[in-house]
């Protein structure tokens, strides 16, 4: 235990690594069944514990390695073309994220993340705006800019995507890509940063490996679900997601 819990930095107690490895686990199995939910779980334990420049950097690797993760799981389900606008205006996105001086306020990007998730679950969009390249795009742009801030913009991408793809399986193979992309893009822009991540290579290798058994655990759940009880607890899980959200982002005002 002692010789285990030297590999974490001197910024985390042992116990506190043990507990974050766990979380990975049980986080990764709930993304890995219903596509979403464990990202924003993570960073909000991770946030109780982490100082706070490490918080944002160190969740991305994680998340670079969970999503990784079920995107192999899931391989033969990916829609790889429709992917294709996402993941060039995710750049730009990306970079404008990356070059913004100000710190854009937490409490109001939380409020309207939640309402914008809330909103795309109930309300019913026309074809061209629920299922087109254009969205694709747009929504390309848009979390990856929000990503640099939030860390876990993984409810507005599966609420995205889950206008654009009909099966459960494509829909969580493809949201896994497009946040493994996100994530991937935000690691590299805060390594040019500055960041060091060479402190938090143990933690965050001991938690992809953790994540990647749940996510193991959570394709499982996810294959055996009926496709229309899938859709109702997940419209379910979003919903609370976004209600949460906005819940903090009120409070937080």
């Amino acid at each position: 235990m002692i010789a285990l819990g030297a590999l974490f930095p001197d910024t985390i107690a042992p116990h506190i690594g043990f507990i974050l490895v766990g979380a990975s686990f049980l986080t990764s199995a709930i993304s890995g069944a219903f596509g979403m939910g464990g990202g924003v779980t993570l960073l909000a334990l991770m946030g109780l514990f982490l100082p706070v420049p490490a918080l944002i950097p160190v969740h991305g690797m994680v998340q670079l390695g969970s999503n990784a993760g079920r995107a192999w799981q899931l391989k033969s389900d990916i829609a790889w073309r429709r992917l294709t606008p996402f993941f060039v205006f995710g750049v730009a996105g990306a970079l404008v994220g990356a070059m913004l001086v100000v710190e854009l306020p937490d409490a109001i990007l939380k409020t309207v993340l939640g309402l914008f998730v809330i909103v795309i679950m109930w309300v019913k969009l026309p074809p061209v705006a629920a299922k087109s390249n254009v969205s694709m795009a747009i929504g390309g742009f848009v979390t990856n800019v929000l990503t640099m801030f939030l860390g876990a913009t993984g409810p507005l991408v599966i609420a995205l995507f889950s206008r654009q793809f009909g099966v459960k399986e494509v829909l969580v193979a493809s949201a896994a890509v497009g946040m493994m992309f996100q994530h991937f893009v935000k690691v590299i822009a805060f390594g040019v940063l500055g960041f060091a991540f060479s402190e938090w290579i143990p933690l965050i290798i001991a938690m992809v490996i953790s994540g990647y058994a749940g996510t193991v655990a959570g394709v499982k759940l996810l294959k055996w679900f009926p496709e229309e009880r899938f859709r109702f607890w997940f419209r379910i899980g979003m919903t609370v997601l976004g209600a949460d959200l906005v819940r903090r982002g009120l409070m937080a005002l």
